[in-house]
């Protein structure tokens, strides 16, 4: 094990505290670590984990939940990548979607809906494999997405042609729900990746306020170790201040 590997697990021994007090259901190559935090895939090819946090959203509310994110140390021969999910699958805790490209959460073709696929949703994927079919751009990236389909028109990359999440260390992730005026908010390290305005309990979740959240994450011929840590689940507005900190939209 690389001394930056052995450093970022000795991180996480610290940032895994909190979520200790929360429980995860796993499913296939999920399971629980030793310091708390949750892997997903192992580094190897054709594997599909899932997590999901038995306690459920309530839309109708506030919140902000932030945690850490390992992508792996491999960047041409790693993939394929994480996703956090917000769901109310009829399958609930069972939910999945398929593997490889669609990072266990989406389905092969956006205008095919056979198949595993994870619906009504949202999530935001950390791709770390270029795939035409879902009009991924060269390098790493991360998008919204919705209802099950990994293809997206729109991603950030930090403008950067070589952009790279499998650098061998913890990515730090906030998403953040405004219901009042309906507003999601995503920071990856600080900085805002996506924000928008959408009626979610409205548009995507059909009038229902309580819904499942999580991450998947899957591999192909291509692997990495990937696995997160749950650092904070808030319920309440940051201050003025606190919010003042944060880097603007790029």
């Amino acid at each position: 094990m690389s001394h930056k590997i052995f450093s970022t697990f000795c991180l996480i021994l610290f940032l895994s505290i909190n979520a200790l007090g929360q429980e995860f259901h796993t499913i296939e190559n999920a399971v629980r670590m030793d310091n708390g935090c949750i892997m997903l895939t192992a580094d190897k090819p054709y594997q599909r984990g899932i997590a999901y946090c038995k306690t459920k959203l309530d839309l109708s509310k506030y919140f902000e939940i932030e945690f850490d994110i390992f992508l792996g140390d491999k960047n041409e021969l790693g993939a394929d990548g994480i996703t956090f999910v917000i769901h109310n699958d009829v399958r609930g805790f069972r939910a999945i979607g398929t593997w490889g490209e669609c990072m266990g959460y989406g389905r092969w073709n956006r205008g095919y809906y056979g198949g595993n696929y994870i619906a009504p949703s949202i999530a935001v994927e950390f791709d770390t494999y270029q795939n035409y079919r879902q009009n991924d751009p060269a390098c790493d990236h991360v998008a919204y997405l919705e209802n099950g389909t990994n293809y997206h028109t729109v991603y950030y990359n930090n403008k950067d042609a070589k952009f790279n999440l499998e650098d061998g260390a913890l990515h730090n992730f906030r998403f953040r729900w405004e219901p009042q005026i309906k507003k999601v908010t995503v920071y990856l390290d600080n900085v805002i990746v996506h924000q928008g305005t959408r009626d979610l309990i409205k548009d995507v979740f059909q009038g229902k306020t309580q819904a499942i959240w999580g991450f998947t994450a899957s591999t192909g011929n291509k692997h990495n170790l990937q696995f997160f840590c749950l650092r904070r689940w808030a319920t309440a507005k940051p201050s003025t201040k606190s919010a003042s900190q944060s880097t603007s939209v790029r």
